[in-house]
């Protein structure tokens, strides 16, 4: 009998222990109370609270089933009814370029030949002989009349640094006197494959406009940022994002950021989550190491290859089927990654036969059909396999090469602010039909393409908000499409979001780790102080982050 009482004794206290580990398993690190949470899970789209324990999301509920999960080390925040995400992600952004941006010259919201002049005139003022004024974003649409700047406006105020400072789109660059002398540019020089050098038309001088291929000659004697700069502008780029809610980001970038993302990795300061793409003229290492991609970790990994077709249609130099109606002799350019002739396509190939993925840059018509048939040939050609690449921008499309992105299920990597930006002035470069099936968003999504939506930072502002809002309303930055610039494209508030969120993930083969609020997945969550459900779509640009959680851990607050 003694034996028994000893072995009842022992499962009691076994049981006690079982159920006193269990519930310390069960304790929540950190809770959100009392909320309005959208958590983009189809299954469940709303809840009132969620718990986190560690880097994961515990459990998503209601309030009453999320309080059993809090003991006395549990920090608890009540939301009081605030709207909760899951944490943005951009998937298309120049990452360490925009924490440059942050501290270069500002002239995107220039509107006069004289601001610019002044703006211009007053950096050179800070600067020390011989540095170079670099970056900028300016925007000629906005200028009254519409005209693109010239040397002969900068000259005179710039003396002793050389100037080149680029159109936002990236496509377009105004140099000054100086820095065509140490580029040793003439009116002889000719234009490079890929680029063009504009002249006067009457005066055959140089203007100091250069476009894609020929931006080159100039920005090969700049200066290379060194290490301990490119890691101050990718944590100057880093606190902005986590003020926004940006909790990832694709970054469009070159071999050398990874070098900057690791040493932020090792110091602990990589506070947001990156997918890096490199220049398709890499795919010979990549494929030399035997990479497949996507590779790395949860903060830091290799999503592909990327490349360009053509330039943008701000520069006119987006490739077109038909002529640009303001220049009828131009139908835009192909990239000088398109040279040699047929060198695009190998490079694709190669890197499919290798299981890398590609995010190829298309812009106009002719480019995105060019792209896709190459899609198609390499998908048909080659072994079948899991593909997620992308068209980077898909902006202005045949509708057949719409029905193609669906059954080719190729991934449109879409930047909504572009259209509200772009949609000012675009009618008058290309037309109304044209731009019927530009920034498509609903076409495409009806045609079954995923849309993965971003920002193109720093040609657009990082803020998901703003591209949501865009994505939504489309009412164009001038206020002249009040219920949208070609409304029939709007998507709706699920679907923008969706966009921000899951669809990026599942772009980078993360869509069972992010993108979702959901038990299991990475706590990166962002807190707003307004629910965008409930209030007028024409006031999202309003609303503001207050919190944003990136791994569990809290990273900023206002």
């Amino acid at each position: 009998m003694k034996g028994f009482n000893t072995i009842i004794l022992f499962f009691i206290f076994s049981l006690v222990v079982s159920c006193g580990s269990q519930s310390r398993k069960d304790v929540a690190d950190l809770v959100f109370l009392n909320g309005s949470v959208w958590t983009v899970n189809p299954d469940q789209p709303w809840a009132e609270a969620v718990a986190v324990k560690g880097e994961e999301i515990l459990e998503v509920g209601s309030s009453r089933e999320i309080k059993k999960l809090i003991m006395d080390k549990t920090e608890v925040i009540d939301l009081e009814g605030a709207f909760l995400l899951p944490g943005f992600i951009d998937s298309h952004t120049h990452f360490i370029d925009g924490g440059f941006s942050l501290s270069s010259i500002q002239l995107r919201e220039t509107k006069s030949r004289e601001e610019f002049i002044a703006r211009i005139e007053e950096k050179a003022k800070e600067l020390d002989e011989g540095e170079w004024i670099l970056n900028g974003d300016w925007d000629h649409q906005q200028f009254d009349p519409s005209r693109l700047p010239s040397k002969e406006w900068i000259d005179a105020v710039t003396p002793y640094n050389p100037v080149c400072i680029n159109r936002l789109d990236g496509h377009m660059v105004l140099v000054n006197s100086l820095a065509l002398r140490l580029a040793d540019i003439t009116k002889n020089t000719p234009s490079p494959t890929g680029g063009e050098i504009l002249k006067d038309p009457k005066t055959e001088e140089l203007t100091g406009i250069l476009k894609d291929a020929a931006i080159e000659l100039v920005s090969r004697h700049i200066p290379e940022p060194s290490l301990k700069e490119k890691i101050k502008a990718g944590e100057a780029a880093i606190r902005h994002a986590n003020e926004i809610g940006v909790t990832s980001v694709h970054d469009m970038g070159n071999v050398s950021n990874f070098e900057v993302y690791q040493e932020l990795q090792k110091a602990n300061k990589l506070k947001v989550r990156v997918c890096l793409y490199m220049q398709i003229t890499n795919v010979e290492l990549l494929v030399r190491l035997k990479l497949k991609s996507p590779f790395g970790n949860d903060f830091l990994k290799i999503g592909g290859l990327k490349g360009f077709v053509d330039g943008s249609l701000g520069s006119s130099t987006a490739l077109f089927f038909e002529p640009y109606l303001d220049n009828p002799s131009k139908r835009g350019i192909l990239y000088s990654h398109m040279f040699p002739e047929g060198i695009m396509e190998n490079r694709i190939m190669k890197a499919d036969k290798a299981g890398l993925q590609v995010a190829i840059h298309a812009i106009g018509d002719k480019a995105n059909h060019i792209i896709l048939d190459i899609f198609e040939k390499a998908i048909s050609e080659n072994p079948k396999r899991e593909r997620r690449w992308r068209v980077e921008h898909a902006q202005h499309l045949l509708p057949e090469d719409m029905d193609r992105m669906g059954k080719l299920h190729i991934i449109a990597s879409v930047q909504p602010y572009h259209a509200i930006d772009d949609g000012r002035w675009a009618e008058k470069k290309i037309g109304k039909e044209r731009c019927r099936t530009t920034y498509a968003f609903k076409s495409l999504k009806e045609k079954g393409v995923i849309l993965a939506c971003g920002s193109d930072w720093t040609v657009a502002p990082l803020e998901p908000l703003t591209g949501i809002y865009a994505a939504v309303t489309r009412r164009t930055l001038d206020g002249k499409n009040p219920k949208g610039w070609f409304p029939e494209q709007k998507i709706s508030l699920e679907e923008a979001i969706k966009g921000y969120t899951l669809n990026g993930a599942y772009a980078e083969f993360s869509e069972n780790e992010k993108g979702s609020i959901e038990k299991g997945k990475l706590a990166d969550l962002v807190k707003l102080d307004q629910n965008l459900f409930k209030i007028p779509p024409e006031r999202m640009r309003e609303v503001q982050v207050k919190m944003t959680i990136l791994n569990g851990k809290i990273i900023y607050r206002r």
